[in-house]
């Protein structure tokens, strides 16, 4: 398998608690350089590049782009910002590998995805696992025939709610359970419906609690596709525990994902037709890893990108519709 061979030189926008995992990390692994860092925060950022050897340090995110030594700007600062900083770098001629949501909402990733095409560069939206063997595999499964026709696929992203002062919980920087959890439920189900429906999905209904009326802390999903297969997407910050449990259904059997999200720390493929049972154990190696290969295979080879601007657009339309089905804002875009 031909892969990238020129390391990918990149500067890290926000000295954020994801950076190591997400980019980091991946990036030792794969060879690629960390050329900086920029927080606004001027120690954060020179703790932040000592802690993991990266070379330099801005405090303003513009600096850091314009620097002609980085090619890729992996933006990991809060929601809100994610889409203004992704149209700079683009602007600026860098390829981008953005934290999700790529956008507030989908009139803003309109715009991502009109900046994109005209830098032609390479812009990524991390839904990480799905270039991870556990996801790729379910999908072989699916598409095989193994398991029949496609009749139920349920997906949740749950976990425990964050600090009453974290960024994800203000509407304002583009919060809310949907924004930061429900959004992996939702991908995954955009991603099966096209393998299955050839289409999108649509929201039917949705069961929400937000107590200010704008944050959701729950969000449940009911989904139909193309070819009227049901659906269920959970994402919500009221669990006792972290879960990312993905389920399909079919006529002869089921595919059982345990963790699709972080599958590096579970990465089973439970197969179930009849009364046979099997358990398939894929590498477990981190799904950033394998996004960073991914990414890197774009810029270098021109390989296609699955999670491109095209697709976080289409992402947006479905969790605005989601939002809008529930009663509540959608979330603003954000002045920088």
């Amino acid at each position: 398998m031909e892969q990238a061979r020129t390391p990918l030189r990149i500067g890290i926008l926000g000295a954020a608690r994801i950076a190591p995992a997400a980019i980091i990390y991946p990036a030792q692994a794969t060879g690629h350089q960390l050329v900086a860092v920029a927080s606004r925060d001027k120690v954060r950022a020179e703790v932040f590049a000592k802690q993991y050897q990266v070379a330099k340090t801005y405090t303003s995110y513009q600096d850091l782009i314009n620097d002609p030594e980085i090619d890729v700007v992996y933006n990991a600062l809060h929601n809100g910002a994610h889409g203004p900083w992704n149209i700079k770098a683009l602007g600026a001629g860098k390829h981008v590998l953005s934290e999700k949501p790529s956008a507030s909402n989908a009139a803003e990733a309109k715009e991502v995805l009109t900046a994109a095409n005209k830098a032609n560069k390479v812009f990524m939206e991390g839904f990480h696992y799905y270039y991870h063997p556990v996801f790729q595999r379910a999908m072989a499964i699916i598409k095989s025939g193994e398991i029949g026709e496609v009749i139920k696929v349920e997906s949740s992203l749950l976990i425990p709610m964050p600090n009453p002062t974290d960024l994800r919980l203000q509407f304002d920087l583009a919060g809310g359970a949907t924004m930061d959890v429900g959004c992996y439920a939702l991908h995954s189900q955009r991603m099966i419906s096209q393998l299955v429906a050839n289409g999108e999905p649509s929201i039917v209904k949705t069961e929400a609690n937000a107590k200010d009326g704008k944050i959701d802390t729950k969000l449940y999903m009911q989904l139909k596709y193309p070819n009227g297969v049901a659906a269920l997407a959970k994402g919500d910050f009221e669990s006792a525990a972290f879960e990312a449990p993905l389920t399909v259904t079919g006529s002869k059997g089921s595919v059982h994902l345990p963790n699709f999200v972080v599958s590096g720390w579970d990465p089973r493929v439970i197969v179930e037709v009849g009364s046979n049972k099997r358990v398939e154990h894929m590498p477990s190696i981190s799904t950033y890893t394998y996004q960073l290969i991914a990414f890197a295979d774009a810029v270098d080879l021109g390989k296609p990108v699955k999670t491109d601007a095209k697709d976080a657009l289409a992402q947006a339309i479905l969790i605005d519709a989601a939002y809008t089905s529930s009663q509540l804002p959608l979330r603003p875009t954000f002045k920088i």
